[in-house]
């Protein structure tokens, strides 16, 4: 199977989430890119019970730094998830191996995201006013699976 996506998380902090975003990926056929810092060990349990034995099934990349990450990808499309994006996610198409990066649950994507990234689309999940976020793992969730439907849930 092909992978049909491309997600990043950028700072991880939570381990349950990353670990219910791994199997996400193993789900989706989605590879999984991970920035450094990282805010727990990788092999925490929390992390293992959460992502159980998908670690076998992910296709995984942990870079040590945002320009490493760049320096190794090559992509058409790279969407930056943030509560300030300005196309709302169901209103942007989508094509098999584009990109999403997330931030991380604390401090969202950084100045040197937008920066080095600024030709990048920020897009964004419709919430109530007032609220500060979505659980990360939910983000990914959400996007993923938009962007599945519009290639039919392909895996070819």
């Amino acid at each position: 199977m092909k992978n049909t996506f491309n997600i990043v998380l950028f700072n991880p902090q939570i381990p349950p989430n990353t670990g219910n975003i791994l199997r996400l990926c193993a789900n989706t056929g989605t590879k999984l890119h991970i920035i450094k810092p990282i805010g727990f060990d990788l092999s925490e349990k929390s992390l293992r019970r959460a992502g159980l034995d998908y670690y076998k099934k992910v296709d995984l990349r942990i870079y040590d730094s945002l320009d490493q990450f760049l320096k190794n990808n090559k992509f058409k499309n790279l969407f930056l998830v943030t509560k300030f994006g300005k196309k709302r996610y169901d209103k942007v198409g989508y094509k098999r191996n584009d990109f999403f990066m997330f931030g991380s649950e604390i401090n969202g994507l950084t100045e040197e995201v937008y920066t080095k990234l600024k030709g990048s689309v920020k897009i964004y999940i419709p919430m109530i006013s007032g609220n500060r976020s979505i659980n990360l793992a939910n983000a990914v969730s959400i996007c993923v699976y938009e962007a599945w439907k519009q290639i039919n849930f392909s895996t070819v």
